[in-house]
This record gives structure tokens, sequence and C-alpha cells, in this order.
């Protein structure tokens, strides 16, 4: 079993169409691609990790969402200000997940800390789920609090895992509750409201 890594993401990237055009052209690209499609995530992710906000797009929307990405939001303040902090809280409010792009760097964002509690106040447990992302041969050294919160992990190969044979794929791991951690297919959670 293994955690996404910045190699994976850059991987999903380039698995997209859209990898010959700027960062800010393929963002806007998913963005009106996916417009029809039903389950829709607020992302809370790093700003200055675009190659890996990019990565972490072209990953959910091969699973068939919609991502919310705060500054490709027409309707956002050019100025962070007040009003910038409302529009969020509302966003997070509107679409049916919340999903942190669980970086070193985000996890260390004030402002991602911030998003984290609000969609832990409105979408905790069922809606919420962290994608933890390592650096390269590292391993994933998130902080502690993050551990009462689903999280996404691929399973490489068929294997027994909580008592139960998995097969290969992508689950989203829910904290352990009388020992056992709650497991569910991506997909299965992407299309639970």
């Amino acid at each position: 079993m293994s955690l996404i890594n910045v190699s994976q993401l850059r991987g999903y990237r380039k698995s997209t169409k859209s990898y010959n055009l700027s960062l800010n052209e393929s963002l806007k690209n998913f963005k009106n691609e996916s417009k029809f499609l039903k389950t829709k995530i607020f992302l809370s992710h790093k700003h200055d990790e675009l190659e890996n906000l990019e990565g972490a797009v072209s990953f959910l929307n091969n699973h068939g969402v919609q991502v919310y990405v705060d500054w490709l939001d027409e309707g956002m303040p050019k100025t962070t200000c007040g009003n910038t902090a409302v529009r969020i809280k509302e966003k997070i409010k509107e679409n049916d997940k919340f999903l942190l792009l669980a970086t070193e760097g985000a996890i260390t964002s004030k402002w991602c800390n911030w998003e984290l509690g609000l969609g832990d106040a409105a979408k905790y447990i069922n809606n919420i789920a962290i994608l933890p992302v390592k650096n390269d041969n590292s391993a994933f050294s998130g902080s502690e609090y993050l551990e009462i919160y689903p999280y996404i992990y691929e399973i490489e190969y068929y294997q027994y895992f909580n008592g139960n044979y998995r097969n290969k794929g992508i689950y989203v791991i829910f904290p352990a509750v009388n020992g056992n951690n709650k497991v569910i297919s991506l997909k299965d959670w992407l299309q639970s409201k």
C-alpha cells in the first residue's frame, strides 16, 4: 500500500491532454470540462504548488468529479481580504466533498489549516478526506491532527488489509473505530453524498 507521491501526481498531469498548455490554461479547461459532472469537490491546496495541484485535479477528473479551485473562481475578490474568507466558507459548504491536498507546504499553510477546520465543521466525517502527498523517496510527515480524517490510499496489488482481501485500487480509509478502519473504494466515496 502507498500514499501518492509527487512523481505520481506528475504522471496524472502528463496523462491528460492539457499537459502542453500552461498550468492556468489547463486548470481552466478542467473547470470547463467538468461542469456536468455530479460530485463537486472543494480542493484545499497551497497556492504555490501548482504542479501538485494540476496533478491532483487530473487525478480527480479521471474519477468523474468537478473540482473547485478558489483562484479560478471569477467571484473571488482580486485581492485577498475578508470577502475572500466569506467566499471560501460559502464554497466549502456548497461543494459535496472537501479534500485537502496534504503536501508538506499545505500542512504548514495557515489558509489550508483554516479551510480544513471549516471542512471539518461542514463535511466531517463522510464527506471530507485528505490526499496525503509525500515527496519522492521520503515518508509522509503530516501533523498528528490529520489522523482523525479519512485519507486516500492506493493498494498496489491484491492483498489482505483490515480483515479483508482488497483488490488493487484506490481507497478511502476512515480512522480506526473499535480497532478497525472502514475502507471503501474511492469511486464509492465520490458517489456517496
